[in-house]
C-alpha cells in the first residue's frame, strides 16, 4: 500500500517533466533567429526543395540547370523581399507538386508525417514505463510466506536432521 502511494506521488513529477519537455521542444523549433541576409535565406529555402530532376538533391545542391532556374527563382523572391520564406516555399510546391518538399508541411495528410513518429515515442515510453511497473510489482510480490511455504522448510530441515542422524551412526566409533 505504501509503495501505490509513493508512485501517485510521483506521477505528477514525471508530467510536469513531460510538460517542460514538449514545451521546450516547442520554444526551441519556433525560435526566430533574428533578421538573416538574403544570401543566407536564399541558402535556407534552396536547402527544403528537392531539385526537380534529381534523386534526393536539394536545389542548394544541385548544380544542373533546373536547379539553378529555382535557385534564380528564389533568389529574385528574396531580393524582392515581399514574401516570406515559407510563402517562396509553397509557390514551389505549388508549381512543382507536393513531392519537391524535403520537409513536409505541417498540415492535411502531410501532418501524418510529424505526429506518427511522435506518437510512437509517446506509446513506446508509455508502454515500457508500464511493463517496467509489472515486472518491478511481479517481482516484489506477497513476500510474506504462506503455511505450504513453512510445512516444505519443515519437511526439508526434517529430512535433513534424518540424513546427518544416518550419518552420525554409520561413522561412531
Amino acid at each position: 500500500m505504501a509503495r501505490q502511494v509513493q508512485s501517485i506521488k510521483r506521477w505528477p513529477t514525471w508530467i510536469l517533466l513531460i510538460f517542460l519537455v514538449v514545451g521546450l521542444l516547442a520554444v526551441g523549433s519556433t525560435r526566430d533567429t533574428g533578421p538573416r541576409s538574403p544570401g543566407e535565406r536564399v541558402d535556407d529555402v534552396s536547402r527544403r526543395v528537392a531539385c526537380p530532376v534529381c534523386q534526393g538533391e536539394s536545389v542548394f545542391e544541385s548544380r544542373n540547370n533546373a536547379s539553378e532556374s529555382i535557385r534564380a527563382e528564389i533568389r529574385a523572391q528574396v531580393a524582392e523581399a515581399e514574401r516570406s520564406d515559407d510563402q517562396i516555399i509553397e509557390d514551389i510546391a505549388n508549381r512543382f507538386g507536393g513531392e519537391v518538399l524535403l520537409v513536409p508541411r505541417s498540415t492535411g495528410i502531410e501532418a501524418l508525417a510529424w505526429a506518427i513518429p511522435a506518437a510512437a515515442l509517446v506509446l513506446g515510453v508509455a508502454g515500457l514505463a508500464m511493463a517496467f511497473r509489472r515486472w518491478r510489482a511481479a517481482a516484489d510480490g506477497d513476500r510474506a510466506a504462506t503455511a505450504d511455504d513453512y510445512s516444505l522448510v519443515d519437511a526439508a530441515l526434517a529430512s535433513e536432521d534424518e540424513q546427518l542422524h544416518d550419518h552420525e551412526r554409520d561413522h561412531e566409533p
